[in-house]
């Protein structure tokens, strides 16, 4: 009777045993598993590359796969924000690869064609720089990021007014607007290491050949108005000019009171 006893009871015990061994056994790989993961380091972020924004994209694309290498000017593109500098109906266009109208027939220059012209000037901090057609704003803002002695002049007072607005909102507190002729410079401030000049004359004024700083350049496009006009280098060297064509271009003309 007591080995049936025992072994009723152990054929009774025997699941009950089974199953609170497998709970301890449970309980203890969950525990493992909860201190093993503990010890881990934390999940960090994905990493990967930035996604391009708009400007970053135009400069990789239209600036750059053109051969402009200056890393400064590639720079200053992809800080200066384009869209800014348009009126609000253009500003869905602002990054492509085109002038824009910015209102009293004039436009805001080709993006590759505002960078190169930049290039080609050769701008070092501190030097000074005038640019003849202030327009939008836009060119002066790119040249501010390379120097803070910007002095720029826009025959269109309405243009101008509009453009320092523009400058002074966003910051470009050192670049002086001028309401003026550019055909006759800006002497008070001359000599310039620079002078980029954004609209087409006929040929260069020589006001401005006489404000060019010695060993300083010029960049500007010259030829008929609406027709073929080719871009050009002046540097100056023992008082005189010289000249070198860089491509053919299109600009708006260049006005004189």
């Amino acid at each position: 009777m007591t080995t049936r006893r025992s072994r009723g009871c152990l054929r009774w015990v025997h699941p009950w045993l089974w199953w609170a061994l497998a709970c301890l056994l449970t309980a203890g790989l969950a525990g493992c598993r909860a201190e093993d993961d503990s010890s881990q380091p934390p999940e960090q972020p994905p990493t990967g590359p930035t996604p391009e924004g708009p400007r970053q994209m135009m400069v990789r694309r239209q600036i750059r796969a053109r051969g402009v290498k200056d890393k400064r000017v590639l720079a200053a593109m992809e800080k200066v924000p384009r869209h800014e500098f348009v009126p609000a109906d253009q500003r869905p266009h602002a990054y492509e690869d085109r002038p824009l109208p910015i209102g009293e027939r004039q436009t805001i220059s080709q993006p590759y064609i505002v960078a190169l012209m930049t290039e080609l000037l050769e701008l070092e901090e501190g030097d000074k720089v005038l640019e003849i057609g202030t327009g939008s704003g836009y060119q002066a803002a790119v040249l501010a990021e390379l120097t803070p002695h910007v002095y720029t002049i826009e025959i269109i007072p309405s243009l101008a007014e509009r453009a320092e607005e523009t400058l002074r909102r966003l910051g470009y507190e050192t670049v002086q607007v001028k309401a003026g002729d550019g055909y006759l410079g800006w002497p008070e401030h001359a000599p310039f290491d620079g002078i980029i000049v954004t609209c087409a004359p006929e040929e260069v004024p020589e006001a401005l050949a006489e404000q060019l700083g010695e060993g300083g350049r010029m960049v500007i496009p010259v030829g008929p108005q609406w027709t073929h006009q080719t871009l050009y280098v002046l540097r100056k060297s023992r008082g005189r000019l010289r000249q070198k064509e860089v491509i053919p271009v299109r600009f708006v003309p260049m006005v004189h009171e």
